[in-house]
């Protein structure tokens, strides 16, 4: 027995022990000045970088051509087509001969679009150097479209499917050139008939 009550008890001992042991359970990096060091620069770096990108960076699409009206004369021309391969598109049906012929007229109506656009080139220097590589885009896609129009026509009801260049679907190449030139109805039909 404790005859001393100021002498405290071995529970009390143990608690009071307990209590002035600061909890080190993630050690001394916790407090390390390397750490804030590196967690402030982090949190600079990325302050820095989302001021850059939403007041700095350019904003122009890569894709764009500085020749706005052979942008806007193609635009025009698309949409003229665009009004005819909807048309057909209404015609769909599930017959594969039916399927194939629309295809090919589809394909046909855009060739022609694409000569049409391309008869002209455009006067800036960036123009001449990409509408070149998009037109043969949009030659090797009309190509898929007359190889898919071949398939249906020997009796097989795959889906359709499409180079790739670098990974990327040729549609998405294609369509973005066209987003980025503001001629969103000369980018390729995804319709029933493709």
């Amino acid at each position: 027995m404790n005859a001393d009550p100021s002498t405290p008890s071995p529970t009390e001992l143990d608690a009071s022990i307990s209590a002035s042991v600061v909890d080190d359970t993630h050690g001394p990096w916790r407090r390390s000045k390397v750490r804030k060091a590196l967690l402030a620069v982090g949190i600079a770096g990325f302050v820095v970088f989302w001021v850059w990108a939403l007041f700095f960076a350019s904003k122009t699409a890569v894709n764009k051509i500085d020749d706005r009206a052979w942008a806007a004369r193609a635009e025009t021309t698309c949409a003229g087509y665009d009004i005819k391969v909807r048309a057909l598109e209404a015609q769909a049906s599930p017959d594969l001969v039916v399927r194939a012929d629309l295809v090919v007229e589809s394909t046909d109506l855009l060739s022609a679009m694409l000569d049409e656009i391309t008869a002209v080139a455009p006067t800036d220097e960036k123009g001449q150097a990409i509408v070149p590589a998009w037109e043969a885009d949009y030659r090797t896609l009309l190509n898929d479209r007359y190889r898919y129009a071949e398939e249906l026509r020997s009796g097989q009801d795959g889906p359709f499917t499409e180079t790739a260049v670098d990974g990327v679907p040729i549609t998405e190449r294609i369509e973005t050139f066209a987003g980025d030139n503001e001629m969103p109805s000369c980018a390729p039909p995804r319709g029933s008939i493709n």
